[in-house]
């Protein structure tokens, strides 16, 4: 049964790899980067600031931070203990797919990080913003929607991979946001 599904798995990165063409590429690539969401958390600080104050933000900072070197850790820790080939390290599909990318990257890819850290900010963001910013969570999670497909698109993920990050994410953020709220009531902030 699990390699089934995981040849699904491969079947589907294939079809949605496809997808891609050159006049997108650039696009996606730009998605994919570590520096394009700069922009969205410092809105989201700000925003963050306005609403909570500045000691609550400061939390805030430190709950986040905690919150993404968790799901980055978790991840190396799964990639190396489950040790999946990225599909451009795979023989498999490597010659049938697209690498947007001039690299492929490490090894191994289950599960994305990107997936999970871009899921993890998202809910952790709406979870705490919701009551002031009311359609937060819509941006935030089309946002980590898109960051999590670019890595389908450039050839680095199988959707296993990404599905999985999402769900880490997902369960991280709400942790990690029940405890920046006991932080906040523990030390009277």
């Amino acid at each position: 049964m699990w390699e089934t599904l995981l040849q699904y798995d491969k079947e589907l990165f294939l079809f949605l790899n496809s997808l891609g063409n050159s006049t997108w590429d650039g696009f996606w690539m730009f998605v994919t980067g570590k520096w394009s969401s700069i922009p969205l958390y410092l809105g989201l600080l700000i925003l963050s600031y306005k609403f909570l104050g500045p000691k609550k933000c400061i939390v805030l900072l430190i709950a986040l931070a905690l919150l993404i070197t968790s799901t980055d850790q978790l991840a190396n820790f799964f990639k190396y203990g489950v040790q999946r080939l990225r599909p451009c390290h795979d023989a498999e599909v490597s010659s049938l797919m697209r690498l947007v990318k001039s690299s492929c990257g490490g090894r191994y890819g289950f599960f994305s990080a990107h997936a999970a850290n871009s899921f993890a900010a998202a809910f952790f963001f709406t979870y705490l913003l919701r009551h002031k910013y009311q359609y937060i969570g819509i941006f935030l999670i089309i946002w980590a929607i898109f960051v999590s497909y670019s890595r389908i698109y450039i050839g680095v993920h199988y959707p296993l991979d990404i599905v999985t990050g999402m769900l880490i994410g997902l369960i991280l953020s709400w942790l990690f946001a029940k405890l920046y709220i006991f932080a906040l009531q523990k030390f009277r902030i």
